[in-house]
């Protein structure tokens, strides 16, 4: 048997260890933190942790369970995570709500363009919106308005799409609908028809925003773009990982260097395992926690996930973001992401009203819990030589983060939520008043 992938091996190592952890924790539960108000909130990601596809994972129900009190409230601030990008807040919490058997508001629930609403000094110009489900909706409830679809502008200039021979036009127009300049280009996930969305993409970037017109692709840098969700692979209910949009950014990214010879750039690049995002969500737990009447500020987050490369990449990022920095950096250095921790550079300033929000996380630390229930194989082998550990092979994170093998390492490793919510219940000490709890 070859060798694993050390952080593979010491998760392995944890998940065997989990029993004892919780067995010498579980004396505790009668301590001073019992009832008491927790000073934690909890960061669920959705795909492989609560559902694979449509369906529930059955440990799901049970976990949620543990965190209502006899009234139906929530006793500990619950955001969950979510890289999907396809639908509206309250259209995601409407399907937790009911997978989960719980109530679930929008208030709690955080997509991957969640933080799109920071970036104000787009929100009055024409952007083009890439992805699918109701992305006008979307872009309009994040703040823009004045959005156009590929759609839109493929029936603008029907000539520029041109791969699937069925949808060629017989008859080019004799006058186009000339569409405003586009100004940005915003990818909320991936959309249906890839080759008419990298074609049109690509003509808006290669064009400075008016696609029916000729590439120049010296003019460089292109128009600002703004990614969400980076996923490569997520999990539903097939057996082995489906393409998320992270595949799609990787066609994106190497058709304009093959064009053009340079690098696409991202203006921001939002969604696990973004810091940006955990600080936002951040935010939400604090909000949370405010409404609760919480008087103590809190102090761990716990990120629970399936998927090394974003759940557990982000979780220990921000981690890292917390320790080195503490809460003395302003939200312009948190957007800013600096480089040597693994991220892509952004330029945005937080617009002031959201900086008064954001500058200053209260956590001290964020703490990552890897779940076997997804994309996550406790059995994966990785090749024999350690060298290729570092290539794209095994590294499935976005072309813009860094390689490092700490931030892949899960803090604990359990075999599915339910299981991470007794595990974080004990090494918090909490049992919360009027609440089931059973390990």
């Amino acid at each position: 048997m070859r060798a694993l992938w050390p952080p593979v091996s010491r998760a392995l190592r944890a998940l065997r260890s989990r029993e004892s952890v919780l067995r010498e924790s579980r004396a505790g539960l009668c301590g001073e933190q019992t009832g008491a108000a927790p000073t934690f909130g909890l960061l669920f990601d959705i795909d492989g942790v609560l559902v694979r596809g449509k369906t529930p994972i059955p440990a799901a129900r049970k976990a949620f369970q543990k965190l209502l009190d006899s009234k139906g409230e929530f006793v500990v601030p619950v955001v969950f995570v979510t890289n999907a990008g396809n639908c509206l807040r309250q259209t995601k919490a409407d399907q937790l709500s009911q997978i989960l058997g719980v109530p679930i508001s929008q208030h709690q629930v955080m997509m991957s363009h969640s933080p799109l609403r920071i970036f104000k000094q787009y929100h009055n110009k024409c952007v083009l919106v890439s992805g699918q489900g109701p992305v006008l909706d979307i872009a309009k409830y994040l703040g823009f308005s004045n959005p156009i679809t590929v759609d839109a502008v493929r029936e603008s200039y029907p000539f520029l799409d041109m791969v699937d021979h069925s949808r060629r036009p017989t008859i080019l127009p004799s006058t186009a609908l000339d569409l405003p300049k586009i100004d940005a280009v915003i990818l909320f996930g991936e959309p249906i028809r890839w080759e008419t969305n990298l074609q049109l993409i690509i003509d808006v970037l290669l064009t400075g925003g008016h696609p029916a017109n000729p590439h120049q692709p010296a003019n460089y840098p292109h128009i600002p773009l703004l990614a969400c969700n980076m996923d490569l692979m997520w999990m539903s209910e097939a057996r082995s990982p489906r393409f998320g949009h992270g595949i799609f950014m990787v066609c994106l990214e190497n058709i304009y260097k093959k064009i053009t010879g340079k690098d696409l750039k991202y203006e921001a690049l939002m969604g696990k395992p973004s810091v940006i995002t955990y600080h936002y969500a951040e935010h939400l737990i604090r909000t949370q926690a405010s409404t609760m009447g919480w008087g103590k500020p809190v102090q761990t987050l716990y990120a629970i996930g399936d998927n090394l490369m974003t759940d557990i990449y982000g979780a220990n990022l921000y981690n890292r973001y917390l320790q080195e920095n503490g809460s003395t950096k302003t939200s312009k250095a948190l957007v800013q992401a600096a480089s040597g921790a693994g991220v892509a550079t952004v330029s945005q300033e937080v617009e002031p009203a959201w900086e008064s929000e954001l500058s200053f996380p209260s956590a001290a630390r964020c703490l990552s819990v890897l779940v076997c229930t997804g994309i996550y194989n406790p059995h994966t082998e990785v090749p024999a030589n350690a060298s290729h550990s570092v290539t794209e092979t095994v590294f499935h994170g976005h072309r813009d983060f860094r390689f490092d093998p700490a931030l892949v390492e899960p803090g604990h490793v359990v075999q599915d939520v339910n299981a991470a919510v007794d595990l974080i219940f004990q090494l918090e000490r909490y049992l919360p008043l009027g609440a089931s709890h059973t390990a």
